[in-house]
């Protein structure tokens, strides 16, 4: 097992070999389809996103509102292929690290090797699991997105496996 601190120095993902078990500590970024469309339209227009992307993670995850003393409610991943689409643009400007689940596109892995980037799966089904290691949220942009806004979370022993490390080999069980 890997311990990964975020904000990562270069070439910790380097060292990530894929199948490998990650527990991710620091501030993880959450955004979804529509946040990295508005990324990725951002960059298209030569504006700075709202967070700088070197050593940061972005996490694929629709969370539920806050039950009474917990920071966040349930907090489990989505499906990773809907942010496909935006994914290489995103890698191509230094955020090389994404965690949500299920399978990633070609495009994505070609992105992973080429930039030295990495996708890590967590585990579906296990919202509140990842809820209670969750710290802290803060709404970092897009607030008028809802639950869909780009969120900012401390996170303390959030566990994932790395499905596509940075020479784009692919975990396959």
């Amino acid at each position: 097992m890997v311990r990964l601190h975020l904000p990562y120095d270069e070439g910790d993902l380097d060292r990530l070999e894929v199948g490998e078990e990650v527990l991710i500590d620091g501030v993880l970024h959450v955004g979804r389809d529509q946040v990295h469309r508005r990324l990725c339209d951002m960059i298209a227009r030569g504006e700075e996103p709202p967070f700088d992307f070197t050593g940061h993670g972005i996490y694929y995850m629709g969370p539920s509102p806050a039950p009474r003393g917990h920071v966040i409610g349930a907090a489990g991943p989505t499906t990773s292929a809907r942010m496909d689409p935006y994914s290489p643009t995103l890698v191509a400007h230094g955020l090389r690290l994404m965690v949500g689940k299920g399978p990633r596109s070609q495009e994505v892995v070609d992105a992973c090797r080429i930039h030295h980037g990495a996708y890590l799966y967590a585990y579906g089904g296990c919202g509140a699991l990842y809820s209670s290691v969750i710290r802290s949220v803060r709404t970092v942009a897009f607030p008028e997105l809802g639950p869909e806004a780009l969120l900012e979370l401390h996170v303390v022993d959030f566990p994932a496996i790395c499905m596509i490390d940075a020479q784009a080999r692919v975990y396959s069980s």
